[in-house]
């Protein structure tokens, strides 16, 4: 047991022992570096620290061995100033002391308003910081790079930009970005990030990174088609146009087909471009002008600048000046209209065909125009001898007398001789009938175009007495009909119309269009937007009832595979197909009259009714003129005959009468409507009972005054109409 003298028991003395150890630890810890000032304040010096006798006598005042306890003892601690303080359990606060034994917590003792107070000594505080990826800096700087590229359209600015930046590593990121970025934007765009890739490529950007850039474009496609609908469409075209440009090679195409998913966008963008664009004939040509050609300029501008260095060719005879131009203007795929206008020049200024003849010579030998762009020049020129023999009377002796000459000097193949006279024979009577019926038709439809006058141009066709040759007509009138204004294209669609109904038949119609479609990659060479055009000419035969949707099967099924124009059967089934079709195709190029089919009923029938109602004959028929839809004039017979019968008014069969002998209704638009009434009568009857007594009495009156075809049958079938179901 301890004694009051000051002994420990082993207990004490191992209690000692421990806090002394862990005091120790933390002293040396402090005493590696100065303490802090705040806490060394000159009055906290002059206060004694808990001396050793008052922490033994702490624990001397607790329980001994026996198990007693020990009397109370009080601590007391005197201030300065003569104060008593009473010190805390186990020495912890009060004015003047140190703390517990044990507390060693700085924080609290750090006082800020202290004059000694450093900053300096506050404890450290980790502060949360977000860490920049390099890759992310990247892709933004990028999108400022395009922006400013699509903007300006400096190629080497954007191609600098690029190089400053660094980070080559990412550049794969570069092209799946340029290319996303403009897939979503207008045609203009699209060429300008093909024009830009294929600048930077192996100078900036390596092969490899290109590479890469398109797989993961083809890899994200899903992602781009909920933005971009048809994004498989415009990818496809990216692909197929980095192929015609060695930016990707040709493997590529096969190569990348092997690690994309089955059913996903980007397999389907791949295996487009390589059946619709990379298999296609002249499929170079074709992918290259597609957003407006490589130069950015249009072809209606290649046409003007290449006929202006010819002019000034032939005024300086410059031969090398010459080549030097039409190299710059950089539309290699587009030199068959310099061999075209070429030939034409000098078939309009006799005394420039020398010059001309050495141009196209020297070109030839330099390897500025190919073989097979020169062929194609000159084949150009040869289908469209018809029409330059309007202007120019001599122009098929002239060009007849070129092809020999070029032939010997070496720069025209002699396969062209040998193809223009079929393999070397001599043309046959039905040849020249040909020439002869196409020179005829040309200048029918000039005519037409001029006065819109569909009965004459019938009159003439029946004339001209080959109805064999009906689908060359086809060709020819819709050809003519592309390359000019919407009026010129609304009006060759309601020809059409009119001329099924009048003298050609629906195989006529078909064997038209599918000549038209076997040479729609030629027409394209002028005509920029020539499938579009031929979409919207179909689809509109097919909603005027010039065509049926099947007749679309048939007409693809004639097409040699893999070509341009199945691709444009496709589209025309699409247009006839989608939303609201027949008022969207009958307005494409302001629909004669701008009206949907309804509205133009609602007139017919109004002006049938100011008519009934003590309206002149001859106001009436100039109404029914001024509609200006003579393939729709049946449906004039149709709403009169219904009209007499409804108000038991026979005044509409002199309205009749009088159109008919005006020429204003046809004998077979007068036919057709007969022959639709006559379906509808079981219909009519349940309002009308005497329906089929008066549409008996009113074909009877009809035939007998020669309006409808004489084997138009009231009570039966007839010739020109389907039974009423």
């Amino acid at each position: 047991m301890a004694s009051k003298d000051g002994f420990l028991t082993e207990e004490q003395r191992e209690m000692l022992k421990v806090a002394t150890a862990s005091l120790n630890v933390e002293n040396l810890a402090a005493l590696a570096a100065p303490p802090p000032k705040s806490l060394v304040s000159p009055r906290s010096l002059s206060s004694s620290p808990k001396s050793t006798s008052t922490l033994l006598s702490d624990h001397h005042g607790k329980g001994h061995g026996g198990g007693g306890k020990a009397p109370a003892v009080r601590h007391v601690r005197r201030s300065h100033s003569g104060k008593v303080v009473r010190v805390k359990k186990d020495g912890a606060g009060g004015k003047g002391t140190w703390g517990k034994l044990l507390d060693i917590d700085g924080e609290a003792h750090l006082d800020r308003n202290d004059p000694n107070y450093d900053s300096g000594e506050e404890p450290y505080k980790l502060v949360g910081t977000t860490v920049s990826d390099p890759l992310d800096d990247y892709k933004k700087s990028v999108v400022s790079i395009i922006e400013e590229y699509f903007t300006n359209g400096v190629v080497e600015v954007a191609a600098s930009d690029l190089r400053d930046l660094g980070s080559s590593e990412y550049h794969p990121y570069f092209v799946k970005r340029l290319v996303s970025m403009a897939m979503d934007r207008h045609d203009k765009e699209k060429e300008m990030a093909s024009v830009l890739l294929s600048a930077l490529y192996a100078d900036v950007i390596s092969p490899a990174q290109i590479s890469q850039g398109f797989i993961l474009l083809l890899e994200s496609a899903d992602d781009l088609s909920v933005d971009i609908p048809d994004a498989a469409n415009v990818l496809a075209l990216f692909v197929a146009r980095a192929v015609v440009d060695d930016v990707l090679p040709p493997a590529f195409i096969t190569r990348v087909q092997k690690i994309l998913p089955e059913s996903s966008k980007g397999l389907q963008a791949v295996q487009i471009a390589e059946k619709s664009y990379l298999s296609a004939p002249h499929h170079a040509e074709l992918v290259e002008r597609k957003w407006g050609g490589s130069t950015h300029l249009t072809a209606e501008e290649v046409k003007k600048k290449i006929a202006e260095l010819l002019r000034e060719y032939v005024e300086s005879g410059d031969t090398l000046e010459a080549c030097r131009c039409i190299r710059e203007l950089g539309v290699s795929f587009f030199h068959h209209e310099v061999v075209k206008r070429a030939l034409v020049l000098a078939m309009e200024l006799r005394s420039a065909e020398p010059l001309i003849m050495r141009l196209l010579k020297e070109a030839s030998e330099e390897g500025l125009i190919s073989t097979s762009q020169m062929m194609k020049g000159f084949y150009r020129v040869e289908e469209s001898l018809d029409d330059l023999c309007l202007d120019i009377p001599s122009a098929r002796s002239l060009f007849r007398s070129m092809v020999p000459k070029a032939i010997s000097e070496g720069w025209l193949d002699p396969s062209f001789s040998k193809a223009t006279t079929e393999d070397g024979e001599v043309p046959t009577q039905d040849d020249e009938k040909v020439k002869w019926y196409k020179e005829e038709v040309v200048t029918i439809i000039h005519e037409y175009f001029l006065s819109d006058d569909i009965p004459e141009l019938i009159h003439s066709l029946q004339d001209l007495g080959a109805p064999e040759l009906n689908s060359i007509f086809l060709k020819k009138l819709i050809t003519l009909a592309m390359d000019r204004k919407n009026r010129e294209k609304e009006m060759a669609s309601v020809l059409l119309s009119a001329l099924h109904i009048e003298i050609f038949s629906t195989e006529d119609i078909v064997n038209g269009f599918v000549m038209l479609l076997e040479s729609a990659e030629d027409t394209a060479l002028d005509i920029l937007d020539a499938s579009n055009e031929l979409a919207l000419f179909l689809a509109r035969a097919v909603i005027d009832d010039v065509l049926v949707p099947l007749n679309l099967d048939e007409i693809a099924g004639r097409l040699p595979p893999n070509c341009s124009g199945s691709e444009t059967v496709h589209m025309a089934r699409s247009l006839i197909f989608s939303r609201h079709a027949g008022e969207r195709i009958l307005r494409c190029w302001g629909g004669g009259t701008g009206w949907a089919v309804e509205d133009a009923k609602d007139k017919i029938w109004k002006l049938l009714e100011e008519y009934e109602s003590g309206g002149v004959v001859g106001e009436a028929c100039q109404c029914i003129r001024d509609l200006g839809m003579p393939f729709f004039n049946h449906e004039v017979v149709k709403k009169a005959l219904i009209m007499a019968m409804e108000k038991k008014n026979d005044r509409m069969l002199d309205l009749l009468q009088e159109c008919y002998s005006e020429g204003l209704i046809t004998i077979n638009q007068m036919t057709k409507g007969f022959a639709r009434v006559k379906e509808g009568l079981d219909d009519l009857a349940l309002d009308i009972p005497n329906a089929k007594q008066k549409f008996e009495s009113y074909a009877e009156h009809a035939r007998s005054q020669g309006w409808i075809l004489p084997t138009f049958d009231s009570n039966g079938e007839d010739a020109t109409s389907a039974p009423a179901s």
